[in-house]
Formats: structure tokens, C-alpha cells, sequence
């Protein structure tokens, strides 16, 4: 986006698409308030003051009527003069509107473009604007914590505070470089280097919650795995509580994995459905149970169904011939067992029913500690890299940092050489906290949000 149309007026639908009670039209950029003026009546006697009235195009016809707002800058989430309609859902009503306002001198937003233009004016940092896209896209509960506590700026604070002992670090050794014949004499280079290792740890530390961050967002994957026809894909759907595999009686029914993001016991999972793991002749089942295999073999934890302890104890052993994941066995179809077969309290197994959902809470819990075991504890208080961008800035940051450390040590090089690389630090930092204008970055974190964010 240039610098002419960042100073455009621009407006988009902010609500999905489709059939619904309410549409949200949002309008926003120097000309907004005069817009919106012109084509809706009456208009609010103050900012921030909802008003019921009637939106028309440019001709006078009645559009909608709905509840207007309108914010004046900076007291706006752009920090530009901006109107929001809500008017009648579906598809007509909106369009309309936004068409209205396009006629009369707005133009479409681009994706993103809302929330770039909070950014540009000092309403959010980047990291901020990329939780409000986490939070539209999160689908599940964990993966909304973090968003909201990025948006509220948690990871933000912590990058910063880093740069702004990177700054301090580099007038200790400017001092050090400009000012050798002071009094106070020179500062001494343990202090130096005790300040840049404190740093360096700062950043490991924040670096090793990027597998956390990512299981977050992608969620890990569990797999449940066994022989044909012993309940896999009903007990799929019961943990999603929808239908998404088809199940029949018939064995080789599942040819393919089929994937859904769920929680377990508050972690956020792939929980994946796979093909029964047998030898079979006919091509497509193969190809199923290769695929089979290669979930496997990714896995994070495995869920694996037996109707009979002898099954199940089989399964478990193909099972751990193929994955290094920690298991969780259990015993499918518990609401056909008689009552010699039925569980007895305590006895260590798990039992569960797709049928009657007997068991589906212990076998959740056996989940997330079967996560606990390959993943660690998940915590969801401390700031988390949950981005490759910010991993790879980060990482950056932290290279520039050992190589000032090693190079300042040794006095390889003149100090003031070693110096660039703290520099080179902060601009990483910089870039990731967007306080610099890197238009590049900019269009690749807001080419993925939907167009009225």
C-alpha cells in the first residue's frame, strides 16, 4: 500500500458473508465523516453516540436503516476519522451500503487494511495486529488465550524491554569506545559482556517457547490408530462431538486420514482419524494405511483402539513399531460389554463408547497427559513466539548479540566495529515490533486478513 493510498478514505464489510441478523459496514480514512454525512440521516449529534437512522445512495434511496457511529482520530481503533453501520445481515443490505459509500468517494479496503492503518498510526505494533488476525482465525480456546494476551501487548513489552537494553548496552560501549581517557575510567569489559550473555539468555529463553507456540497454533497431532472396524472413526467423531467420518460396519471403510482441530483437556489438538492397520490386497486401502504410517511417524501422541485387551495389546505393539509418540490405550465400545467385561474401578485401563460417551472425559485427560509427556506442561502465561517471522527475528537478534559478545572478548576487531552488530540487534527487534517502516513486512503479515479487519 503507498503513501497516496494511505491517505484514501476506504470501507469494507467487516462480518462474514451469508445469511444473519446483523452486517457491520465499517468506513474509515479523512473523508469518512464527510461520507458519511451525505448518506445517512440523521447523523449522530456527537462521537461514540449510537444512533438509530437511514442509510441512502447518493440518490436518495433508501438503503437500510441501521445504528450509526462514528469516531473522530485519534479516538478511533485506525486512529483515522471512521464510521460503523450496523444495519440488517444477508447479503444485500450490506453491499448496498458499501457500494453507497464506494459511489461517493470511498474506495474498497485492501485485506488487512484497517488493522495496517492502526499500525502505521500508533494504535497497535505488529505483533498486536497479528494477534487480531489469530484471534478471528483462532478454533480453539488456548489458541484465543495467547492472541489476547499478544494483543494486550504481553510479547510486545518483553521484545521491547530487550531492545531497550540493547540500547543502553550500546552507550556502555560507546562510552567504552569515545571516552577511554575519563576519570571514571573505561567501562569494564566484564560489565560489558555480563550485560550481552543476560541478554543473550533473555532471548534463549524466549526462543524455546516457539514449540509451545506452534503446537498453539497448529495444534499437536494425536492420531488414533488400531485395527479395521474397532471403533476409530466413531470414536473421532464422538471426541469432536460432530460427525466427520463416515462409519459403517465394514472393515477398510476409512481410506484416508481425515483431520480436525479440537481440545483435549485444554490443549489444542489435530486430532487425526486413520485407516485400520492391516495387511491389505486392494490398492486403495494401501495407500490409506501408507498414509496411516506417516501420521504416525509425525505424531505427538496416539490414541490406540482395541475391542479386547488381546486386540488392543496387539495394536499397541504394530503401533510402537512405527512411532516414538507416547501411547494412550483404549478399550472401544465399552456399552457392549457385559457386566463380567465392565471396567472395574481403579484397575488402570480405559474404557470408552462412542455410543453413550462413557469414558470420553478420562480418555481427554489421558490425552493431555500423554502431550505433557512430548510436549511439557503447557503454559499459557508467559509471552510465546507463535509465528515463524517471529522466531527468525528473534534468532537473529540473538546471533548479532554472540557475535558482539565473542568479538568484543576477543578484541578480534576494533569495538567500534563489534558495535554494529548491536545495532544490527535492535533493527531486528525493530522490524518485529514494527518500528520501522518496512513496507515488505507489512504486506506479508496483512496479505492473510480478511478484507473489513
Amino acid at each position: 500500500m503507498t503513501g497516496d493510498r494511505a491517505a484514501d478514505t476506504i470501507v469494507a464489510i467487516a462480518t462474514a458473508p451469508g445469511r444473519g441478523a446483523l452486517a457491520i459496514v465499517r468506513l474509515s480514512g479523512p473523508g469518512a465523516l464527510e461520507v458519511g454525512r451525505r448518506l445517512i440521516h440523521p447523523w449522530p449529534e456527537e462521537a461514540r453516540q449510537a444512533t438509530l437512522a437511514e442509510v441512502s445512495d447518493s440518490a436518495g434511496d433508501r438503503l437500510d436503516e441501521g445504528v450509526v457511529v462514528f469516531y473522530r482520530a485519534p479516538a478511533s481503533f485506525t486512529g483515522e476519522d471512521a464510521v460503523e453501520i450496523t444495519c440488517h445481515g444477508g447479503l444485500i443490505a450490506p453491499a448496498l451500503i458499501a457500494a453507497a459509500f464506494v459511489s461517493a468517494g470511498a474506495r474498497p479496503a485492501e485485506p488487512g487494511e484497517f488493522t495496517r492503518r492502526a499500525v502505521l498510526n500508533g494504535k497497535l505494533d505488529l505483533l498486536q495486529a497479528e494477534a487480531v488476525g489469530d484471534i478471528v482465525d483462532a478454533v480453539t480456546r488456548p489458541a484465543q488465550q495467547v492472541a489476547l494476551a499478544q494483543l494486550d501487548g504481553g510479547l510486545s513489552r518483553r521484545i521491547e524491554d530487550v531492545r531497550e537494553r540493547i540500547l543502553e548496552l550500546e552507550a556502555l560501549s560507546a562510552y567504552d569506545i569515545d571516552f577511554p581517557e575519563e576519570d571514571d575510567g573505561p567501562v569494564p569489559a566484564s560489565r560489558i559482556l555480563g550485560v550481552t550473555t543476560s541478554l543473550i539468555e533473555t532471548l534463549d529463553h524466549l526462543l524455546a517457547t516457539a514449540p509451545v507456540g506452534e503446537l498453539i497454533r497448529e495444534g499437536a497431532v494425536v492420531v488414533i490408530a488400531g485395527a479395521p472396524n474397532v471403533g476409530k472413526s466413531s470414536l473421532f467423531n464422538a471426541l469432536l462431538g460432530r460427525r466427520r467420518a463416515i462409519v459403517t460396519h465394514i472393515p477398510g471403510t476409512t481410506r484416508d486420514a481425515l483431520e480436525a482441530v479440537t481440545e483435549a483437556a485444554g490443549w489444542p489438538i489435530r486430532l487425526v482419524d486413520t485407516a485400520g492397520l492391516r495387511d491389505a490386497t486392494e490398492l486403495v486401502e494401501r495407500l490409506g494405511i501408507e498414509v496411516s504410517r506417516e501420521y504416525l511417524e509425525r505424531a505427538d501422541a496416539v490414541v490406540v483402539c482395541g475391542e479386547s485387551d488381546d486386540e488392543l495389546s496387539q495394536a499397541a505393539s504394530a503401533v510402537a513399531s512405527l512411532t516414538r509418540a507416547p501411547m494412550v490405550q483404549v478399550r472401544t465400545k465399552s456399552d457392549l460389554l457385559g457386566p463380567r467385561e465392565r471396567p472395574r474401578e481403579n484397575d488402570g485401563r480405559l474404557f470408552a463408547s462412542a455410543e453413550t460417551g462413557e469414558g470420553l472425559p478420562g480418555l481427554a485427560q489421558a490425552i493431555a497427559r500423554a502431550l505433557e509427556t512430548s510436549k511439557g506442561t503447557l503454559s499459557l502465561d508467559a509471552p510465546l513466539i507463535t509465528r515463524e517471522r517471529h522466531r527468525f527475528a528473534v534468532q537473529r537478534a540473538r546471533t548479532e548479540l554472540q557475535q558482539f559478545h565473542d568479538a568484543f572478548e576477543s578484541r578480534a576487531i576494533p569495538a567500534v566495529v563489534a558495535a554494529v552488530h548491536l545495532r544490527e540487534a535492535t533493527r531486528e527487534l525493530e522490524e518485529l515490533i514494527g518500528a520501522v517502516d518496512v513496507d515488505d513486512v507489512l504486506d506479508r503479515v496483512f496479505s492473510a486478513f480478511c478484507v473489513g479487519k
